[in-house]
């Protein structure tokens, strides 16, 4: 078996990593996690303020691309290693936002507390001046959603549909709804 270490690890694109791990290199694998970890888990944060959350999407995320690294059709079906990994996590975090909220039971009595923005929003509000950011602001939150998957994230439509749970034709036309609506707001 190739190692990746006779690949020069510093040289081989995820793509071929992700190829090494199918096989069972261990140091391909290694070196995948490396390389994709620490943007990851930057990204998982954005969406989701519960380290440990954070950390079972880390760990289910990773497991599952040891065991399905086979599955892998990278360049050839459009895709890349790190868009494969992503859809995995996105695939992962929302289905533990899925089991916490299946589990969580509200208190009987429970008043409503106010809601603070999220890390997201008050980052968005610090990078994009204020026409726009109050433009964003004032879009449903579905339009905002995709919005900043698609635009902020850099998602592709395939990759937000995943995130989001939607099918793509639900994503194209949010994306299409939201981009005239910031555009009506802005002129």
């Amino acid at each position: 078996m190739r190692s990746v270490r006779a690949a020069a690890p510093h040289e081989a694109d995820e793509e071929r990593l992700v190829r090494l791990v199918a096989r069972g290199d261990r140091a391909a694998f290694e070196e995948l996690y490396r390389r994709t970890s620490p943007w990851l888990a930057v990204r998982l944060r954005r969406r989701c303020a519960d380290e440990q959350i954070v950390a079972e999407v880390m760990q289910e995320t990773y497991l599952a691309v040891w065991r399905a690294a086979g599955a892998f059709a990278g360049s050839a079906a459009g895709g890349t290693a790190v868009g494969w990994v992503w859809t995995i996590a996105a695939r992962r975090l929302v289905d533990a936002f899925r089991r916490r909220a299946h589990h969580a039971q509200p208190p009987p009595a429970a008043a409503p507390q106010p809601v603070a923005p999220a890390a997201e929003e008050e980052a968005l509000a610090a990078t994009v001046g204020s026409d726009v950011g109050d433009a964003l602001r004032r879009l449903a939150p579905e339009l905002r959603q995709v919005l900043q998957a698609m635009v902020l994230d850099g998602l592709s439509v395939r990759e937000t549909a995943v995130l989001l749970g939607l099918p793509e034709g639900t994503v194209k036309t949010r994306a299409r709804r939201a981009r005239i609506a910031m555009r009506e707001a802005l002129s």
